[in-house]
Parts: structure tokens; C-alpha cells; sequence
């Protein structure tokens, strides 16, 4: 067995939780959900240098854990624009306050200023990443092309290594009941609307 490899009987937990892009395609806007995860911003600040999108759209309200700071999106926004990233090209949403909203609220944003991406770039913790792209997913509409970035924050959880501590162990199987929480009455509402449309 392939070192620090997980066995069979849980690869598919790894396969499913850590949603990564093999190759990040040129996009619309690069999306970034709230956090205090700095690490963020500066994998946002790389792809914009890079030139594979014109915006960032950075969300997330409020967080205590940074209170010097009047939302996560502002404390984003900072080490953004410090790491290169053009304030003009920074849009901020500063309302957010789970993933849920991060995708209701950007959506909202981006209508708003009658921008129209057919391809967005979702910057999100590494295992964040199904979560979050289930949700972006689900309140975005159907046509838009999705590319995964990921980082690693202060914990240091990967796809390898997560199931080697308590603590690995603990925050992945978390976001496997969240993403169940998310999801149990979205998939029921997506099912009857599709019925409706779709009778037999």
C-alpha cells in the first residue's frame, strides 16, 4: 500500500471531501468564501497575477477572531491587495456568514453589476472544497463552469495526511455531516422542481 495512503474502505471519503482542479482554466472571477484563513487571498492574489481572471470576489461578514478587521472579506481584501491583486479588481461582499450565504450573496453581487461568467475559480480550504462547491454549485446558475484552488490552512488537512490525527479525522467527517445538512432538503427541492418540469 502506497504510503500515508488511506485504505480502500475510506478512499472514497478522500476522493470525495478534497475536490481539486488538475488544471485551472482562464475564468470570468475568482471566488473566495469568508474565512480567516489568509492563505486564501494569497492563492487568489497568485491566480490573478497570473492572469487567469480580471476579478476577485471575496466574501464573508463579520468574524471575532479578527476583530481589527469589520468583516472577513476586508481582512481578505487586505492581504489581497498587499500580495498584488489591483483594488479595482477586488469586489467585496461583507455580509456572509456561512458558505451558504457566501454563494447566495456573491451571486447576488455579481448580477448586480451585470457581470455574466460562463467559468469561475473557487479558492476554498482544502477541505472545504466539496462543501463549498456543492453550494456554489447549487445557487449559482447550472451553466457556469466551476475550477477548483485549494489551500491548506493553519491545520495543515490534506487529501494524504487527514486521516492520520484525531483532529484530521474529526474536521473531515464534520464536513461530511455538513455537507448533509446543506444537502437534504436542496436535493429534495431540485428532484420536485425537475418532477414538475419533467412529468412522466
Amino acid at each position: 500500500m502506497e504510503k500515508n495512503r488511506p485504505d480502500y474502505s475510506f478512499q472514497c471519503i478522500s476522493d470525495f471531501i478534497f475536490a481539486e482542479s488538475k488544471i485551472l482554466y482562464p475564468s470570468d472571477i475568482i471566488l473566495v468564501p469568508g474565512s480567516d484563513c489568509m492563505e486564501l487571498a494569497v492563492r487568489a492574489a497568485e491566480l490573478y497575477n497570473e492572469g487567469l481572471a480580471p476579478f476577485v470576489l471575496i466574501s464573508g461578514g463579520f468574524n471575532p477572531i479578527i476583530p481589527d478587521y469589520a468583516s472577513e472579506s476586508e481582512f481578505l481584501m487586505n492581504s489581497a491587495v498587499s500580495n498584488g491583486i489591483c483594488s479595482e479588481a477586488v469586489i467585496l461582499e461583507s455580509e456572509a456568514g456561512n458558505t451558504f450565504e457566501n454563494a447566495v450573496f456573491s451571486w447576488k453581487i455579481i448580477e448586480q453589476r451585470g457581470l455574466k461568467p460562463k467559468r469561475c475559480i473557487l479558492v476554498c480550504k482544502a477541505y472545504h472544497s466539496r462543501r463549498a462547491l456543492l453550494t456554489y454549485q447549487a445557487r449559482f446558475p447550472t451553466n457556469i463552469e466551476f475550477c477548483i484552488s485549494t489551500v491548506e490552512d493553519y491545520k495543515k488537512i490534506n487529501k494524504q495526511n487527514w486521516f492520520l490525527t484525531d483532529s484530521g479525522i474529526k474536521t473531515v467527517m464534520t464536513e461530511v455531516v455538513k455537507i448533509g445538512k446543506y444537502f437534504n432538503e436542496e436535493i429534495k427541492s431540485l428532484y420536485e422542481k425537475e418532477r414538475l418540469q419533467n412529468p412522466r
